[in-house]
């Protein structure tokens, strides 16, 4: 008798919870743009802006309180990026229609030193070690959505949309030379290359599709 009063316990406890659910919320602050927020929470902006009735993406205000779930939540999220998936080359189809894989270029000259997947603070993109000061590349055209340094462990960051679909992020920056809104053609001066992990010179570059990370070097040339 006694199991089946707690058995009936733990079953209205869980019917309560369901039913008063509450997503996960983020609250604006200074310097923050959809964009932003997106990434830092590994999903995609779109998602974010269907999610709060945001007619425009562009408008979000300090002191906003945004859901990063569905109301139902159905689609719960992590604090952090999502690990990431390592894949294959990615051809036209995988694409969303009518949304171009872009042609991407190395976004600076150096050796890999750290790879996606790796363990490290950052693994949802790549490191491309060089000289501090050496110009960083936008690895394709599109429009800068964030400058910041709003994004824990990358820096001074740039990211820049290129479709609806595609994104790419700039980490590390000792200096940009871009500003939010600006149209950049690719391999286009964006900033510089400043210091990483270890006080070292370092890019840090990552691409994403739908808000998901992909590996870079199974999108960019065969050499830098």
């Amino acid at each position: 008798m006694r199991m089946l009063a707690v058995i009936a316990l733990t079953v209205v406890a869980a019917c309560s919870s369901l039913t008063n659910y509450q997503p996960r919320t983020y609250v604006v602050g200074s310097g923050d743009t959809l964009y932003s927020i997106a990434w830092s929470h590994g999903v995609d902006y779109r998602d974010l802006a269907r999610w709060n009735n945001l007619a425009n993406p562009n408008r979000i205000y300090v002191g906003q309180r945004l859901a990063l779930s569905p109301q139902g939540g159905s689609a719960p999220v992590s604090a952090s990026p999502p690990p990431p998936r390592r894949t294959a080359p990615v051809p036209a189809r995988a694409a969303a229609p009518n949304v171009a894989i872009p042609s991407f270029r190395w976004p600076a000259r150096g050796a890999i030193v750290a790879r996606f997947g790796e363990r490290g603070v950052l693994s949802t993109g790549i490191g491309i070690s060089g000289s501090l000061g050496q110009d960083v590349l936008a690895a394709a055209p599109g429009q800068v959505v964030y400058v910041g340094s709003g994004l824990p462990q990358y820096g001074q960051v740039v990211i820049i949309k290129h479709n609806d679909t595609w994104l790419t992020a700039y980490g590390h920056n000792q200096r940009v030379l871009v500003t939010q809104d600006q149209m950049v053609a690719r391999g286009e001066k964006i900033g510089e290359m400043g210091l990483g992990p270890g006080r070292q010179p370092r890019l840090y570059f990552e691409i994403r599709r739908n808000g998901d990370p992909l590996d870079p070097l199974d999108l960019l040339p065969a050499s830098g």
